[in-house]
C-alpha cells in the first residue's frame, strides 16, 4: 500500500440512490417512492451517515428514475442538517447538461444546504443515454475532460474567460452563484474498473467505484490510485484535490441473518441485473420492455440466484457465485467493512432502495446501522482523516502546481450580443464518423445480434450453429473486434478449450500484441490464460447472455493463469462489460 495511506485509514459512510422502480406500475408510485426516500435519507442524517449519493440518469426505465438529482438533493438539504449531498454523478457531455449550468446547479445547491455538496462527474456508458442525447461514444472522455475543465474554471474565474473548444463556445461571462466551499466543492469522477481508478487519481479527484469488488481486489485499486496520485502523473482536473476512493454495496440489516437475506437479497440482484441490462448487448423498447419480468425469468442464468444465498455465513463475500454484498447482521457487516477498511478503502456507500426492497424495511436497516455498526468506526476517526492530509499535502501541493492556473477575461470585453451569435454559430458542423467511430458502432450492432442469436436457444440448437467451420469465422471475427483501450496493455496468447454436447473438443488461440488481435486454430504453448467451457457457455457469455462467475461456481468453466484478466476478456473482444 502506498506510504501516504499506510496506517491513516479513516471510514466514511453513505448512501447510494438510484429511485428504482420495477414493473408493474401503478398510479402514485413515483410520488411514494420520492417521499420515501427522502424519509430515509432524514433517518441516515440523525444516525449518522456521512454522504447521501443521488445519480443523474435519463430514459433507463425501472433502473433509475433520477434524471433531476439536483431537485432531490435540493429537498434532502431543506429536512437533514449534517449528512454530505453527493452528486453521484452529473452527466457532463453539453448535449446533455451546459457546462455554465451545471456550475450554476452546483453553486446553488452549495448555497442552500450551507456547503455540503460534493460534485461527483461521468460521461454514461449506456446506450438509451447517448443515443438519446447524439453523444458519440468515441469522444465522451474528451467531453468529460472539456467540461469539467470549464466548469471548474467557471467556479474559480470572476468573470469566466470564456470558452472555445470542439465541444463548446462560450463568450466571457460571470457566472453565479458562487460556490460556498472554496475553491469548490470536492470532485469526484464514476469508476467501473481498473483502468478508470488510475483515471481518477491523474485528474485528482475521488474515484467512485461502482463495481462490486471484494475488499482484496479493491485494495488493489486503492494502492495503485494513491501511488498515481503522488506521483508526475496526477494533474489535477480542478483546483482542489480530493483524495478518495469510495465502494458501493448493496445492504440490508436485520439481526437475524436469514431476515435480513429474505428482505434485501432480491433488491440487490435486480439492482445488478438492470445495471447490466442497459449497460450491455440487451435489447431494449422503449415503453414495452419489463426489466423485472426479464430478471425473474433470467436471474440465476444471469449470476443472481437467489438459492445460492443461504444463511449459514460466518463472513460475508460480496460475491459468492452469486451477488451478495453487505445483506447480513450488524456483525457480519461490521467485519466486511474492517477488510475494506483494512486496505485503504476510504469511504462506503450502501444501496438500499433497489427492486421491492420495502421502506419500513430500509429504515429499521437504517436505524440498526446507525446503532450497531457506526460506532465501530467513529473514535479517533477525525484525528485519522487530518493526519491523513498532512501526509498528503506536499503531493497535493506539488499537483496543483501542474495544473494551469484561472485566466482573466479579455481587457474591456463587452457583451455584444450579435457578434457572439455570430460567432457561436461558426461553430463546426457536426463532423462526418471516423473510422475509430464507425468500428465501435459496428461491434455494438454485431454484439446486439450475436445476444439475439444465444439468447432463449438450448445448448444443441447454439451448438448448431457454431460448429468448426463457423468458430473459424468467430474467432477471425472476435480477433478483429479487438479493443486495445479494454486490455489494460495486455499482450500475449489467450486460449480457448470448447467442448460440445457431442463429439471433440475444438481450442482456438487468440494472440494479442499492441493494437491488434489474431486468431488461429490450435492450442498456445504458453498461455496467459485458457478458458474451458461447454461451447455454449463461452458463447453464452460473450453475448452476455450468462454470468461467468455462476459457470465457475457450477463448474461449467475452468480457467488457468491470470484470473485478473479473465473478467475483462468479453469486453476486449467487443462485448459487453461485466462491470
Amino acid at each position: 500500500m502506498s506510504s501516504l495511506v499506510m496506517g491513516v485509514v479513516e471510514m466514511r459512510f453513505g448512501l447510494f440512490y438510484e429511485h428504482q422502480l420495477p414493473r408493474p406500475w401503478a398510479d402514485g408510485q413515483e410520488l411514494r417512492l420520492y417521499q420515501d426516500a427522502l424519509d430515509q435519507v432524514e433517518i441516515a442524517d440523525r444516525v449518522g451517515f456521512d454522504h447521501l449519493w443521488e445519480v443523474e440518469h435519463h430514459f433507463l426505465e425501472e433502473y433509475s428514475h433520477s434524471s433531476a438529482p439536483e431537485v432531490f438533493l435540493a429537498a434532502a438539504s431543506q429536512r437533514t442538517k449534517r449528512i454530505r449531498l453527493g452528486h453521484g454523478i452529473v452527466q457532463l457531455p453539453p448535449a446533455v447538461n451546459h457546462p455554465a449550468r451545471i456550475a450554476e446547479r452546483i453553486a446553488t445547491l452549495d448555497l442552500v444546504s450551507n456547503g455540503r455538496v460534493d460534485f461527483g462527474t461521468g460521461e454514461s456508458s449506456s446506450g438509451a443515454e447517448l443515443g438519446g442525447f447524439g453523444v458519440r461514444r468515441t469522444e465522451k472522455r474528451a467531453q468529460w475532460q472539456d467540461a469539467i475543465d470549464a466548469v471548474t474554471r467557471m467556479f474559480v474565474e470572476e468573470p469566466f474567460a470564456g470558452w472555445r473548444s470542439p465541444y463548446l463556445r462560450m463568450p466571457p461571462r460571470n457566472v453565479i452563484p458562487k460556490t460556498v466551499q472554496k475553491p469548490h466543492p470536492p470532485l469526484w469522477v464514476a469508476c467501473s474498473r481498473r483502468e478508470t481508478i488510475q483515471f481518477a487519481a491523474r485528474n485528482g479527484i475521488g474515484a467512485l467505484s461502482f463495481s462490486f469488488v471484494e475488499p482484496e481486489d479493491a485494495g488493489k485499486w486503492v494502492d495503485e490510485y494513491y501511488r498515481i496520485l503522488e506521483s508526475e502523473e496526477c494533474v489535477p482536473a480542478g483546483f482542489a484535490v480530493n483524495p478518495n476512493v469510495s465502494v458501493v454495496l448493496p445492504m440490508m440489516l436485520h439481526e437475524d441473518e436469514a431476515t435480513a437475506i429474505d428482505r434485501g437479497i432480491d433488491g440487490a440482484h435486480f439492482f445488478a441485473f438492470a445495471l447490466a441490462h442497459y449497460y450491455g448487448a440487451t435489447p431494449h423498447d422503449p415503453g414495452r420492455t419489463s426489466v423485472w419480468d426479464e430478471f425473474q425469468e433470467r436471474r440465476a442464468s444471469q449470476g443472481f440466484d437467489r438459492e445460492r444465498i443461504i444463511a449459514n455465513a460466518e463472513s460475508l463475500n460480496v460475491n459468492v457465485g452469486s451477488l451478495r454484498g453487505a445483506v447480513g447482521t450488524p456483525e457480519q457487516v461490521v467485519d466486511l467493512i474492517r477488510r475494506y477498511e483494512s486496505v485503504g478503502v476510504d469511504q462506503i456507500s450502501f444501496v438500499l432502495q433497489a427492486g421491492p426492497n420495502r421502506h419500513e424495511h430500509i429504515c429499521e436497516s437504517l436505524e440498526l446501522f446507525g446503532a450497531s455498526v457506526l460506532p465501530h468506526f467513529t473514535e479517533g476517526r477525525e484525528e485519522r482523516e487530518a493526519a491523513k492530509a498532512e501526509r498528503l499535502a506536499p503531493a497535493i501541493e506539488a499537483a496543483l502546481a501542474r495544473r494551469k492556473p484561472a485566466r482573466t477575461s479579455p481587457p474591456g470585453y463587452r457583451i455584444d450580443e450579435d457578434a457572439e451569435v455570430a460567432r457561436a454559430q461558426r461553430s463546426p458542423r457536426t463532423r462526418r464518423p471516423v473510422r475509430q467511430e464507425i468500428r465501435t458502432a459496428a461491434r455494438r450492432r454485431a454484439a446486439q445480434g450475436f445476444y439475439k442469436l444465444v439468447h432463449g436457444r438450448t445448448d444443441e440448437q447454439i451448438e448448431r450453429r457454431f460448429g468448426p467451420n463457423a468458430q473459424r469465422l468467430f474467432f477471425t471475427g472476435m480477433a478483429r473486434a479487438y479493443d486495445p483501450s479494454a486490455a489494460a496493455g495486455f499482450a500475449g496468447d489467450i486460449e480457448f478449450r470448447l467442448t460440445p454436447g457431442h463429439g471433440p473438443a475444438t481450442t482456438w488461440t487468440v494472440h494479442v500484441s499492441g493494437e491488434r488481435a489474431r486468431a488461429r486454430a490450435g492450442g498456445s504453448g504458453d498461455p496467459a490464460i485458457a478458458l474451458s467451457a461447454r461451447t455454449a457457455d463461452f458463447l453464452r457469455v460473450l453475448a452476455g447472455d450468462a454470468n461467468p462467475a455462476s459457470l465457475l461456481m457450477d463448474g461449467r468453466l475452468a480457467i488457468r493463469g491470470n484470473y485478473e484478466l479473465a473478467p475483462r476478456i468479453s469486453e476486449m473482444f467487443g462485448g459487453p462489460s461485466p462491470y
